[in-house]
């Protein structure tokens, strides 16, 4: 059975195909038209389709539209008709207002339109609506290869809810509880965002902040419209005002807005910590409540709020479940492929392939031909390695910055070693490096570290194991001893952002570090997506592109070096 997945309803943008309950292949539509997040969240286009993502997978698979059984689109119009209910503070003719709503579920009847006219007339009868938060849920069990798990979902809103606590048992997934709009973790992530300068997508920057700040000063503050209840966490929606570019109220609590380009003060540092520690004890009160009604060893985890590596590090190490996995494309992306993988098991009733599927390259590759086609029309000139992972690692020990463009592209927001810029880790004046002349943003934000695996005990604490260490999604204590060796990637903290590199996920890469450990002595590689302003490269000419405007110095693909002249 083939069913390909689709997410357009918000944000993230994305498409999957799974064959027989597997992953074949799955991708973000901003790494095609080189918009982030695909498109704006807005009421007037949820049936604007991935189609690059969705001619992909097609052509990934070698599948016509005829071979497709179902498509799965993670959302569920019936479930936000009868769920959802009007915000009186919203604006007239936008999120939560009667006219909104009416363009919004408008937008959702147009979407087999879309598909139709994008597909073909066949394509009608196999549309089927999965529920946001069921797909997010399916995103992560079933990946997992676990037998039964608990499952947590944060975000900030699927049809109505908030977040969801259910469980998964072989091939099938049951909602415990929910907890509704407006008590929205991830919308209050968006609104602290705006209110300290930054956009609604902008969590990182807030998460990397926080670390700076002191959250004891604010917390009689932030009580005023935050709180945490024996089981739920609840928000003042009068003061926050989602989704309503405006801060008055809030402002009256935690003083002035910050703007965009005015200067960072210690209260809007103070800001951010109370914004992560709040988000720390909510999380870890939903776990607990969650272990209660179903007290697994496993918990499996996923939503937006799920890219919070910090609330994910004590989840693992303070939390009741012995076994944690987060999937490498927790946010909406992702429900792409939890909406296919959850209309194979259970709408098909499908036995569950109990095999974890943990691949996160799940995106395009190219061929020596296309790589040479952009090499020869971008003017630039290049040579053959005899071996690019030594040469890559002889660079960056040098003190090089290297573009690190190999096989198919990583599926989620972290890049993980196949599109990568890659720096030595031992200088701290690498930071500033990078922040300042590759990825041109702000000097606060830390990046992270690439590790072997089988060396990472001994730099890192990283504490009960997890799958999901592969995919960076966990900030872990560096060891005291080693921060001076690598304050590139050690934050304010003393933690880092760690990814685990293992031999049989990624090769190359591995052998990469490996041969940067021989020459330094240091197994670690400072790791930090491969791009500027801008989505993470994709194609060969993304990668020149971004190559020719930053300070990289070198850009190998595959086995291609193309070397900045000084």
């Amino acid at each position: 059975m083939i069913v390909l997945g689709i997410n357009s309803v918000y944000h993230e943008s994305a498409a999957s195909c799974i064959i027989d309950g597997r992953i074949v292949s799955a991708v973000e539509e901003e790494r095609f038209n080189r918009k982030k997040h695909g498109k704006a969240a807005r009421i007037d286009n949820p049936h604007i389709l991935p189609i690059h993502s969705i001619n992909f997978c097609l052509r990934d698979a070698n599948l016509d539209i005829e071979d497709i059984d179902l498509i799965a689109f993670s959302f569920d119009p019936k479930l936000r008709e009868k769920s959802f209910e009007i915000d009186p503070i919203s604006l007239p003719g936008d999120w939560g207002s009667i006219e909104g709503e009416k363009t919004f579920l408008l937008g959702l009847e147009q979407v087999k339109l879309s598909l139709i006219q994008a597909l073909g007339d066949q394509v009608a009868e196999k549309l089927i609506w999965v529920p946001h938060h069921l797909a997010h849920a399916a995103s992560t069990f079933f990946p997992s290869g676990l037998q039964e798990a608990a499952i947590l979902v944060i975000d900030g809103i699927g049809e109505n809810a908030s977040s969801i606590m259910a469980y998964g048992n072989g091939n099938r997934l049951g909602v415990l509880h929910e907890i509704q709009y407006p008590h929205s973790l991830g919308f209050l992530w968006e609104k602290l965002a705006q209110f300290l300068g930054f956009s609604e997508y902008d969590a990182c920057k807030v998460m990397g902040l926080a670390a700076y700040g002191q959250s004891e000063t604010m917390q009689e503050a932030f009580s005023q419209f935050a709180r945490i209840t024996d089981k739920d966490f609840t928000l003042e929606k009068e003061v926050l005002r989602f989704r309503v570019d405006e801060f008055k109220l809030l402002e009256a609590i935690l003083g002035k807005s910050r703007k965009k380009n005015e200067p960072i003060e210690q209260h809007h540092k103070d800001i951010a910590a109370s914004l992560q520690t709040f988000t720390d004890r909510a999380v870890l009160q939903l776990v607990e409540d969650l272990y209660r009604l179903c007290p697994s060893e496993n918990l499996c985890y996923s939503g937006g709020v799920a890219l919070n590596c910090v609330t994910n590090w004590l989840i693992k190490e303070k939390g009741p479940f012995k076994n944690i996995f987060v999937p490498t494309a927790p946010h909406d992306a992702g429900t792409a492929v939890g909406a296919a993988l959850y209309a194979y098991h259970t709408r098909c009733n499908q036995p569950k392939v109990h095999t974890p599927q943990l691949t996160p390259y799940t995106g395009p590759e190219f061929t020596t031909e296309e790589i040479l086609l952009a090499i020869e029309e971008s003017g630039l000139t290049a040579r053959r390695s005899i071996d690019s992972a030594m040469e890559a690692a002889d660079m960056v020990a040098d003190g090089k910055v290297v573009g690190w463009f190999q096989g198919r592209m990583e599926f989620g927001p972290r890049a993980l070693g196949n599109r990568s810029l890659l720096a030595d880790p031992r200088y701290a004046t690498t930071r500033e490096l990078l922040n300042q002349k590759v990825k041109h943003r702000e000097d606060f934000r830390p990046f992270g570290p690439s590790v072997l695996a089988e060396k990472a005990e001994k730099w890192f604490e990283i504490g009960r194991q997890s799958e999901s260490l592969k995919y960076m999604l966990f900030t872990c204590p560096v060891r005291p001893e080693k921060r001076e060796k690598i304050p590139a990637v050690v934050h304010i903290d003393g933690t880092a952002r760690v990814q685990l590199v293992e031999r049989e996920l990624n090769p190359s890469y591995h052998r990469l570090i490996e041969r940067f450990e021989q020459l330094t002595g240091v197994p670690v590689i400072l790791n930090t997506s491969f791009n500027d302003s801008e989505p993470i490269v994709c194609s060969p000419k993304d990668a020149i592109s971004t190559f020719k405007r930053t300070a990289i110095d070198a850009l190998i693909m595959q086995d291609f070096v193309i070397e900045r002249k000084n």
